[in-house]
């Protein structure tokens, strides 16, 4: 019998951040506090841009996209927010996407399988994502479970699982 495995990714449903972005975009323009403080929200490229005239107001709408964010499944940890920096009259706020697993991320979760997993179980560095696998199914429930357990810094999903 084949071994059973699946894949541990980290990738973002740009379709849903899309949609997280034009909700926030319509709170930002229809909320009594971001009137005629030049509040704003938009793609730049892959990333986000989010500019006000005070570096408070500019953290108030990144709070209103974390929010919508996470109501659309997306999690905080597939973003990477910088700094509210003065751009002329107005603050501007980069939030970069993060998608993929980081080299030294895979060998963190390759390292904590190993350790704390159940006996047989391999993991394997594939590019960006991680292929488990073992003779069990059962066993390789035990490591998803496992890992939604621990406090990663990496937005994980568990897909092609056989």
């Amino acid at each position: 019998m084949a071994d059973a495995s699946f894949d541990i990714v980290s990738k973002l449903d740009r379709q849903e951040v899309d949609n997280a972005l034009n909700q926030a975009t319509k709170e930002v323009a229809n909320r009594f506090d971001f009137r005629n403080v030049d509040a704003g929200i938009k793609w730049s490229g892959e990333a986000i841009d989010i500019q006000a005239n005070t570096e408070e107001r500019a953290n108030a709408v990144l709070d209103v996209l974390k929010d919508k964010l996470v109501k659309r499944g997306i999690s905080l940890k597939a973003i990477d927010p910088g700094e509210p920096k003065l751009s002329g009259k107005v603050y501007k706020l980069g939030v970069g996407l993060k998608e993929g697993i980081a080299q030294e991320d895979a060998k963190k979760i390759g390292k904590i399988i190993r350790e704390e997993g159940p006996k047989g179980v391999k993991a394997q560095i594939q590019g960006d994502e991680l292929r488990v696998s073992s003779k069990k199914k059962d066993d390789l429930q035990e490591v998803i479970a496992l890992l939604k357990g621990k406090d990663l810094d990496v937005a994980l999903q568990f897909v092609n699982y056989r």
